[in-house]
């Protein structure tokens, strides 16, 4: 039988973005919502929380833990997308015997010491950083906030190839980010080199280029994660809602071999 596989969003997305895909996998899954669980997708993706200026990314690790140990899971195949590249390490760090395949979805994945704003870069950077300052700056009123990206730049990002129906799905539920995430420099010393991990390189992805991927691999491979399998798919950056059954055949076969 396959390894429970436990999937984690990335910025500005929430559980609901594995949707399409959980259908597809035969293996017992959890999609998790990472804090603060209210603007995950729901009617306050947009609230101006006080926790988004003091989450850390030791705290998403955290409740990624606490949600599989509610799901009963003792050893699993853990699964990030984009922005969970800074997570998913964190949480095989806290808890080496329990991960048993990291499985990295188009992630971005900072230098030794690094953050993730980092590898950002021209006006995807810009509205970066001007919110971190912005965040850093202005108090919490807990009120609805403006959008964190305007439309047309998430059809850029994520709608090189999903139908009218999926990227309707990300307009509806695209929300914030803990800021302090984005802008947190990340250590992945003490990364075991014996937990495998596969890379799934998305080739059509305009969020993280190919070679933005390739330098993020480079990265994990450095510090000190050990070599990377890397497999391509013709994709754009949100692949499991686009290829989700292509994917979850992918994990699937991952989380088989695992058991």
């Amino acid at each position: 039988m396959a390894l429970p596989v436990v999937l984690v969003h990335g910025g500005g997305h929430g559980a609901w973005c594995w949707g399409p895909m959980v259908g597809h996998l035969r293996a017992p899954v959890l999609a998790v919502d990472l804090p603060p669980k209210a603007v995950r997708g729901g009617p306050d993706r947009f609230a101006d929380l006080p926790e988004l200026r003091t989450l850390t990314v030791a705290d998403f690790a955290a409740s990624v833990l606490v949600d599989v140990d509610a799901a009963g899971f003792d050893r699993f195949v853990l699964v990030g997308h984009s922005l969970a590249g800074v997570t998913i390490p964190e949480v095989a760090r806290r808890a080496p015997e329990r991960v048993a395949h990291l499985v990295f979805l188009s992630c971005t994945i900072p230098a030794e010491g690094g953050s993730t704003l980092d590898r950002l870069h021209d006006d995807l950077a810009a509205m970066a950083r001007e919110q971190v300052d912005r965040a850093m700056t202005t108090p919490a009123t807990g009120e609805r906030g403006a959008a964190p990206l305007p439309d047309d730049v998430l059809r850029q990002m994520f709608g090189t190839d999903l139908d009218d129906t999926a990227m309707q799905l990300v307009l509806d539920r695209f929300g914030t980010e803990v800021i302090g995430v984005i802008d947190e420099k990340v250590s992945r010393a003490g990364l075991s080199s014996g937990i495998p991990k596969t890379w799934i390189r998305l080739l059509r992805d305009t969020a993280l280029s190919v070679a933005d991927q390739d330098t993020s691999i480079e990265h994990l491979e450095a510090s000190p994660g050990g070599t990377v399998t890397v497999v391509d798919l013709d994709t754009g950056h949100n692949a499991m809602l686009s290829r989700p059954a292509e994917v979850a055949a992918i994990v699937d076969g991952i989380a088989t071999a695992a058991s």
